[in-house]
């Protein structure tokens, strides 16, 4: 039987995502019981059931909370007090790194075809999807084609995703994800 944490130690829901993440990273979403993250949380799983129905919504958490962290990037860089060319340059670069820094969440975010979440994930991907075109449209005046939006996005996609796997980290094609996004901007022009 897993031990219980003392009601003085109430389990939140970040700090349940967080395990999560950590197994879903080591394991694979597959591999991933309830029964696991509560033992490495040192609760029983009835407690993650409090906050989450099953796996898949807890696995839903997870993904949300990495899209988060990529739209919070896009963010900060739109506020940023760059010119709106060096902003834009900024944001290529921001996702394929993020892609690469952070390969097991960015297929979890944008490649897994899974029936039980592919659904749950393509929401929280087409959220992003429209954060990253308006951001484009605003640093190019409104004067961009959303189908180059989109095609700007899928060579991102297929920058990541082409390395995924083949390197560790964005460092090790640093310069050719630059010249990667400057490619990508002659064809938004």
């Amino acid at each position: 039987m897993s031990p219980r944490k003392p009601s003085s130690e109430v389990l939140t829901k970040e700090e349940i995502v967080n395990a999560a993440r950590h197994q879903f990273i080591a394991k694979g979403f597959e591999k991933v019981t309830m029964r696991g993250v509560a033992s490495q949380l040192g609760c029983s799983h009835g407690a993650l059931y409090y906050h989450f129905k099953n796996k898949i919504e807890l696995f839903y958490a997870v993904v949300e909370k990495d899209f988060e962290h990529l739209n919070q990037l896009l963010k900060e860089i739109i506020n940023s007090t760059k010119e709106n060319h060096q902003k834009l340059l900024d944001i290529l670069i921001c996702f394929m790194k993020f892609g690469l820094n952070h390969q097991k969440q960015y297929e979890f975010m944008f490649m897994m075809k899974n029936a039980e979440v592919d659904s749950l994930a393509h929401e929280a991907a087409t959220k992003s999807y429209y954060q990253f075109e308006y951001a484009i449209l605003q640093l190019k005046n409104q004067n961009t084609e959303p189908s180059l939006i989109y095609s700007a996005f899928v060579a991102l996609h297929g920058f990541v995703s082409h390395h995924c796997g083949y390197v560790k980290e964005y460092n090790e094609v640093k310069e050719y994800a630059e010249a990667h996004a400057l490619f990508i901007i002659k064809g938004l022009a």
